[in-house]
């Protein structure tokens, strides 16, 4: 089911002012918050619509990228293997090109058992099994920010016994998941099963990029005389260097969309944007002549109101 816009969620206009959004959210939180609502699905799942909201509106940056390009345009996506749904399938995790992923809830092996034990009584049963069986143990890999993005693999030594294992990290993965090896961790007791290892990665940022879901970010500096009069401009990204154009009259803060180089969506290949962010540079240092011409320009804009625009 496609995503409503996130101005109807909070029932403002496109206007609206940052108080005006913060009063029509804090209203709907007041109003659909579990608390009050215990039990109720519909309340719950119209608290986190709001809240979702919210959280984009209420950032001028994603609300900027929001208007410009939807809900593509503030990561995140459906068929995103890492983005939304039940993290907690399979022990933890869910299994993405045949390992498992887990994410970060802060142990390496169960956890979910022992929880669901206290809230529902089957804990003890649960326990037992987990003593039948080796102990879980974890490992650390580091990656770069791009390995992160397309994939790569690693050799790594078990805990236990340091054999070597060459373990496969898919694209797409994100700083603090793990994948889950079965039956690698520490030995099988009589009558057991070995323990399981989990791979815990972590990604190195990257200088010029930052990752927002499947969305990459970034941001590109230009003169302004290049944004007033447009120009092209060559950009980094994942895939090397691309070339874009800046259109005449680009104010600064303005994003601009470069489909298909952000970061995996789902095992298809279908991949993020990559936004970019233009800052216009202000000069400090300006010769004579420059100032001269700023102050012809200043001039026209008093004369001619628009000049700017």
């Amino acid at each position: 089911m496609s995503k409503r816009d996130y101005y109807e969620v909070l029932g403002v206009g496109k206007n609206a002012s940052d108080d005006e959004i913060k009063k029509a959210y804090r209203k709907l939180a007041i109003k659909y918050h579990p608390d009050k609502n215990p039990g109720n699905k519909e309340a719950e799942e119209k608290f986190k619509e709001a809240t979702e909201a919210y959280e984009v509106l209420n950032d001028k940056q994603k609300r900027a990228r929001y208007d410009q390009f939807g809900h593509a345009g503030v990561g995140g996506d459906a068929g995103n293997p890492f983005a939304g749904g039940n993290p907690f399938g399979q022990a933890g995790g869910f299994n993405f090109n045949g390992q498992n992923i887990r994410f970060d809830f802060g142990g390496a092996g169960g956890g979910l058992d022992d929880i669901l034990g206290d809230l529902f009584g089957f804990g003890g049963g649960a326990r037992r099994r987990r003593a039948m069986r080796g102990q879980d143990f974890e490992t650390q890999v580091v990656i770069d920010f791009k390995e992160a993005v397309f994939g790569t693999t690693r050799d790594i030594s078990a805990p236990e016994n340091g054999h070597k294992l060459k373990v496969k990290i898919p694209a797409g993965i994100d700083d603090g998941m793990a994948i889950r090896l079965a039956g690698k961790g520490g030995e099988a007791p009589k009558d057991g099963e070995p323990g399981d290892l989990y791979v815990r990665v972590r990604v190195k940022p990257d200088k010029n990029l930052t990752r927002e879901g499947n969305i990459i970010l970034s941001e590109a500096v230009v003169s302004m005389a290049d944004a007033a009069l447009g120009c092209e401009l060559e950009v980094e990204t994942v895939d090397g260097k691309v070339t874009m154009k800046v259109p005449a009259g680009t104010q600064s803060g303005t994003p601009f969309r470069l489909s298909g180089h952000g970061v995996p969506m789902r095992a298809d290949g279908d991949r993020g944007p990559h936004i970019v962010t233009i800052i216009v540079e202000t000069p400090k240092n300006l010769s004579k002549r420059q100032k001269e011409l700023l102050e012809e320009l200043r001039d026209s804009k008093n004369k001619k109101r628009g000049f700017w625009g």
